[in-house]
């Protein structure tokens, strides 16, 4: 038995600007993305909700700097986008949705999800 030896050559695409990934493909790394923030930001939360605790005057001075403002609403986005993804992961691990057009779809619905209610959440929590 003689063992096939030939490779197939394949093209290589390393220019990283020039790939277009799925819609599926984006969620997926957005939802890693935004866990890893999720954790490195732990400690950056943690102190904001102790120093809102100090006084009246240190939670005014938090709520009203600006940066602050921003990381708040990316933190936002992050957990609510993580929490839709975390789903849709979920439902493709029981085999639900797992065609394409339907992953497509789910990947669609995560965004479509999660951006409108990351606003609402900014201008209640705002």
């Amino acid at each position: 038995m003689a063992e096939m030896s030939i490779k197939k050559k394949r093209p290589k695409n390393l220019d990283l600007t020039t790939i277009r990934l799925p819609l599926p493909g984006k969620v997926s790394i957005l939802h890693r993305v935004s866990g890893a923030g999720l954790f490195l930001c732990l400690p950056v939360i943690v102190w904001l909700f102790g120093a809102s605790f100090e006084s009246p005057e240190m939670f005014s001075a938090v709520a009203s700097f600006w940066l602050v403002k921003v990381v708040i609403a990316g933190l936002i986005w992050a957990f609510v986008h993580h929490f839709c993804a975390g789903i849709r992961f979920l439902l493709l691990d029981l085999h639900v949705g797992i065609e394409k057009e339907a992953a497509r779809k789910s990947a669609a619905v995560v965004f479509a999800v999660s951006i409108p209610l990351t606003l609402v959440l900014w201008g209640v929590l705002l």
